[in-house]
C-alpha cells in the first residue's frame, strides 16, 4: 500500500504546485480509491456487492475526499509524517465528518435485520460499532465530576460496556424513541452505565493513574531501605526478563519494565504518551492490569 499511495501522493502533489488538479484528475481518482480502500466502515461483508447504508457512506465519504483532497496534498510534508500516518489520518478526518446520526440510526436498523449470530448481523454490529467510535457522537457525562485522569479510565469503561450492551441488545433499539435519533438511545445508556462504573469504583474516585509508590502497600519489610528502592531495583534488575516481556500488543517497546521505571523517575504519563505516541488510558490501563498481575511477585521479593 505505502509504495503506491507514495506515488500517487507525488505525482498529484506535483500537479496541485502547477495548478492543474481537479477532480476529473485520474491520479487524484486513483489516491481517493486508494486512501478509502482501506476504510473500516462502509464496506460490504466479503464476497457481497457494496449497497445500502454502506454505500451511501462510501458515496459520502469519497466525495467529502473529493472536497479536501487538494488542500490535505499542499500541506502534507513526507519529512514529517509517513504517507501512510496523513492517509489514515486524512480517512478518519472524512469518515467523522460524514457520519451522523442518520447513518448510524441505518447502521443499527441493518443490523436489526438479520437474526442473531449470523454472519450479516455480526458484520453490521462491527459496522455500526466502528461508526460510532469514529464519529465523535459519543457524548462524555459526568464529566466535571472526577478528576481528569480518573475520568479517562472510567470513561474508556463506560463506553466498552455500552458498546457491548449495543452489540447485545440492538432488536431493543426503537427507531421512534428518543426523539427518533439514535444516539440518543446510545448516550442514555452510556450514561447510566458511568453511574454503575462510579458506585462500582466510588472508593477510587480521588485515585490518581497508577503509580508503582501505590505498591509499598503490598509488605512493610524491616530493612532501612525503602520498600520502593527494593521494588524499583527488582524491577530493573528483571532477571527473568518478565517484565520486558510484558508489553502492548505490537508494542515491544512499550513495556512495563520500561513504564515503570519512567514512573519511579517521576516521568508524567503525559510524557510518556508523547514518547511512544500512546494514548494515556491504553497506558495506565495495562500499567494497572500489569501491577496486579505482578502483584505476588512484588510481595514475594519484599518479604524475602
Amino acid at each position: 500500500m505505502d509504495e503506491r499511495l507514495t506515488q500517487l501522493v507525488q505525482e498529484a502533489q506535483l500537479l496541485v504546485s502547477k495548478g492543474v488538479l481537479s477532480s476529473q484528475t485520474p491520479v487524484l481518482i486513483q489516491l481517493v480509491d486508494e486512501i478509502l480502500r482501506s476504510r473500516p466502515i462502509g464496506r460490504a461483508l466479503p464476497g457481497q456487492l457494496l449497497s445500502g447504508v454502506y454505500q451511501e457512506i462510501f458515496d459520502l465519504a469519497r466525495e467529502r475526499l473529493f472536497d479536501v483532497i487538494v488542500d490535505a496534498l499542499s500541506r502534507y510534508n513526507s519529512a514529517r509524517e509517513s504517507v501512510r500516518d496523513w492517509a489514515i489520518a486524512l480517512q478518519s478526518r472524512v469518515l467523522k465528518q460524514v457520519l451522523n446520526d442518520t447513518q448510524l440510526k441505518q447502521l443499527a436498523l441493518e443490523a436489526q435485520r438479520y437474526l442473531p449470530q449470523t454472519a450479516e448481523r455480526q458484520h453490521a454490529l462491527t459496522q455500526l460499532v466502528t461508526a460510532i467510535k469514529l464519529s465523535g457522537c459519543l457524548a462524555r457525562p459526568h464529566r466535571a465530576t472526577f478528576t481528569p485522569s480518573f475520568y479517562d479510565l472510567l470513561y474508556d469503561e463506560a463506553v466498552n460496556r455500552t458498546l457491548t450492551y449495543i452489540c447485545c441488545a440492538i432488536d431493543k433499539y426503537d427507531p421512534e424513541r428518543g426523539d427518533k435519533k439514535f444516539m440518543n438511545w446510545v448516550n442514555f445508556r452510556l450514561e447510566r452505565v458511568m453511574i454503575d462504573c462510579r458506585h462500582e469504583f466510588s472508593d477510587r474516585e480521588t485515585v490518581e493513574l497508577p503509580n508503582l509508590n501505590d505498591l509499598e502497600h503490598l509488605a512493610q519489610p524491616e530493612e532501612s531501605e525503602s520498600p520502593v528502592q527494593l521494588l524499583r531495583d527488582y524491577i530493573e534488575q528483571d532477571a527473568e526478563q518478565v517484565f520486558q516481556q510484558t508489553h502492548i500488543r505490537n508494542r515491544p517497546d512499550a513495556n512495563f519494565r520500561m513504564i515503570a521505571l519512567d514512573r519511579f523517575d517521576d516521568k508524567s504519563w503525559e510524557d510518556i504518551s508523547v514518547r511512544l505516541g500512546i494514548k494515556i488510558p491504553t497506558l495506565s490501563s495495562f500499567f494497572q492490569r500489569c501491577c496486579q498481575k505482578f502483584a505476588p511477585k512484588f510481595q514475594e521479593h519484599l518479604f524475602s
